[in-house]
C-alpha cells in the first residue's frame, strides 16, 4: 500500500532574499524558519506505464500549463537520479488560498517525500531537503519540524536544511493576518533579483543575516521568546528595506500592512507580547505566545478593516501516513 506523504508550511524568521543560482535555487544567504502545524499538503506518487506524468491537485487532473512547474521538477528528479519512469502524482492541498501562506514549501516537500517513498530511494532527510529544494527553496526547510536552518551552500550537494530543535518546548504562536491574496505586481523572483543587483544595502544584508542567525539560535537555545521576536521583526523589516532601496524602488506593503505594524508596536507598548514578520507580500504574521494571541487577534480584527486571521502553532517535519 502506498503511504501518503505529509509536509507542513513554514515561516522564515530569518529571511532568504536573493538567489545566487536560479536553476539550483541556491540562496545568497542562510535562513532560519519555524515549521507550522496548521496547513499542510498530502501527496502520493506511483510509477505508471506512460510517456507522460499525470498530476492531480485536490482531485482535479491538471493540464500542462497548470502543472508546468511540477512537470519541470519531475524532469529534474529524473535527471538527478538517472530515472526513466513517469509518475501519477496526487496531491491534496490543505493550505487555503485565504491563509496567506505559500503552499510551495509544503507542496514540494511532500512531493519529494512521496517520490522517495514510491521509488524506495532510501534518502536521508538531508538528501530529501536537497531534493525538495530543487522544486522550491523554502521546501527544503519543510522536511523538518520546529526550528530549521537552511544552509545556502555553493552546489546542489551543499545547499540543504537541518533541524535546530524539532520539538522545542517554547511558548510561541503565529497569528497570520491576511490583507490580500491578489497576485503580486512584482514576483518574488524579480523582486529578489532587483534587490541583489541594485540595492546599495544588499552587501550589508548578507552580513546582517549571518549575525542575526547566530543571535536567534542562541535565543532559541535560551527559550528567550522576546529576543526571538525582536530579531525576527528586525530581519523582516530589513529585508523590505532592500525593496525600497532598489532601483526602481518597490514595496510589497499595502496601507494595512503599515497599520498592522503600528498596531503591534502599540500593543507592545501596552506590555503585550507581539512582533511582526512579513514575507514578499502585504500579509503580516504576528509572533505571539499563548497568553497574548487572543488579545492580539481581537485588537487587530477590531482596528483593521477587511482582514482575516489564522492561528498556527509549532509543527512537525515530513510524515508518512
Amino acid at each position: 500500500m502506498t503511504r501518503i506523504t505529509r509536509a507542513y508550511t513554514n515561516i522564515a524568521l530569518i529571511k532568504y532574499w536573493g538567489k545566487k543560482d536560479q536553476q539550483l535555487k541556491l540562496p545568497q544567504t542562510n535562513s532560519l524558519s519555524l515549521t507550522l502545524d496548521k496547513f499542510y499538503t498530502d501527496t502520493t506518487a506511483k510509477v505508471i506505464d506512460s510517456d507522460k506524468d499525470i498530476i492531480s491537485l485536490n482531485d482535479t487532473i491538471l493540464d500542462d500549463k497548470a502543472s508546468g512547474r511540477t512537470r519541470k521538477y519531475l524532469d529534474t528528479v529524473r535527471n538527478m537520479y538517472g530515472l526513466a519512469q513517469h509518475f501519477q502524482i496526487e496531491s491534496v492541498n490543505h493550505v487555503p488560498i485565504s491563509a496567506g501562506f505559500a503552499s510551495s514549501a509544503s507542496g514540494f516537500a511532500a512531493l519529494a517525500g512521496s517520490i522517495n517513498e514510491c521509488l524506495d530511494l532510501g534518502l536521508t532527510r538531508k538528501e530529501l531537503s536537497i531534493l525538495a529544494r530543487n522544486g522550491s527553496g523554502s521546501a527544503s526547510r519543510s522536511i523538518f519540524g520546529g526550528f530549521v536552518e537552511w544552509h545556502a551552500g555553493h552546489s546542489n550537494e551543499t545547499s540543504f536544511s537541518e533541524p535546530i530543535d524539532e520539538d522545542p518546548d517554547i511558548d510561541l504562536v503565529l497569528l497570520s493576518v491576511v490583507i490580500s491574496e491578489q497576485k503580486k505586481s512584482i514576483s518574488s523572483t524579480i523582486g529578489m533579483e532587483l534587490s541583489v543587483k541594485t540595492s546599495p544595502f544588499y552587501p550589508n544584508w548578507s552580513t546582517l543575516v549571518a549575525s542575526e542567525i547566530q543571535e536567534i539560535k542562541q535565543a532559541i537555545a535560551q527559550k528567550d521568546i522576546t529576543k526571538i521576536g525582536e530579531i525576527a521583526e528586525h530581519n523582516a523589516l530589513s529585508m523590505h528595506a532592500l525593496t525600497l532601496s532598489a532601483q526602481p524602488p518597490f514595496t510589497y506593503f499595502a496601507p494595512e500592512t503599515v497599520e498592522i505594524i503600528q498596531a503591534v508596536k502599540h500593543l507592545r507598548q501596552q506590555g503585550v507580547f507581539a512582533y511582526v514578520t512579513i514575507d514578499a507580500g502585504p500579509n503580516v504574521k504576528i509572533i505571539c505566545n499563548n497568553n497574548s494571541v487572543n488579545h492580539v487577534n481581537d485588537y487587530i480584527t477590531q482596528h483593521i478593516k477587511n482582514v482575516s486571521t489564522f492561528e498556527a502553532h509549532i509543527g512537525k517535519g515530513i510524515q508518512y501516513i
